[in-house]
């Protein structure tokens, strides 16, 4: 069985044994023997790091390694490829209007190239009707269906039903909320659409603050009950 090769380690203060480097700090490059730009490091508090073990000489900087590695690691993950993925979220009982600009929002997102997730979110008692859940799912796809092809059909899953759709090649895209070659600001659409997931959830607390007055109404019309029992005996 091959063993993975080993990603090669920084050489660091006296891990770096070649008599002769190349010297970067702050504004000076110069080639020094390697001890005495390894007592200049000491000297400053810091550590002589190997960034260039190739060259001729190798070509190492005096720096704070513990910074050296944490500004290493914010640029390997800044160079990873960003998720190609959108989310958008419905309601069961979502306003017309409030459908037309979601929708405008996953078409623009598929027009960007990107895979759109739609998420429908069942609150409280909606769970008892998730038919009307499945059948608005069906209305997007159907409206969608010029614009994108269906990745994953639609799924109940907890509290919500998901579907992922894909975007079609850009010559077959056909907009039905938005007027095709409409120029669109991708970062315009994503603010939008957080605003909207932000009003979402303020609806949520107002709909649990509903189901808590129903409750407590209910308690209330229970003691009158109980009180015209009283007054009748």
């Amino acid at each position: 069985m091959k063993r993975r090769p080993r990603p090669p380690r920084t050489r660091v203060n006296d891990k770096i044994r070649c008599p002769e480097i190349r010297v970067i700090f702050g504004e000076h490059n110069v080639v020094l023997p390697t001890w005495k730009a390894l007592n200049k490091a000491k000297e400053l508090g810091l550590d002589l790091v190997e960034i260039a073990p190739h060259a001729k000489p190798p070509v190492c900087r005096i720096v704070d390694y513990g910074k050296f590695k944490y500004e290493q690691s914010k640029q390997k993950k800044s160079e990873k490829p960003k998720k190609r993925e959108k989310e958008v979220k419905f309601r069961v009982n979502i306003d017309p209007h409030d459908y037309a600009i979601k929708m405008m929002h996953a078409e623009d997102f598929l027009a960007h190239g990107f895979k759109v997730r739609i998420q429908l979110q069942f609150k409280g008692r909606q769970m008892a009707h998730k038919e009307l859940g499945f059948e608005l799912m069906e209305r997007i796809k159907e409206d969608l269906s010029g614009m994108a092809h269906i990745d994953l059909e639609p799924k109940l899953n907890n509290r919500n039903i998901l579907m992922m759709v894909s975007p079609l090649a850009p010559e077959k895209q056909r907009r039905k909320f938005r007027k095709d070659g409409t120029k669109v600001d991708l970062a315009e659409t994503e603010a939008a659409v957080d605003a909207y997931d932000d009003d979402d959830d303020d609806d949520d607390e107002d709909y649990d603050h509903d189901d808590d007055l129903d409750v407590e109404d209910a308690g209330d019309d229970d003691d009158d009950d109980e009180s015209d029992e009283e007054e009748e005996d």
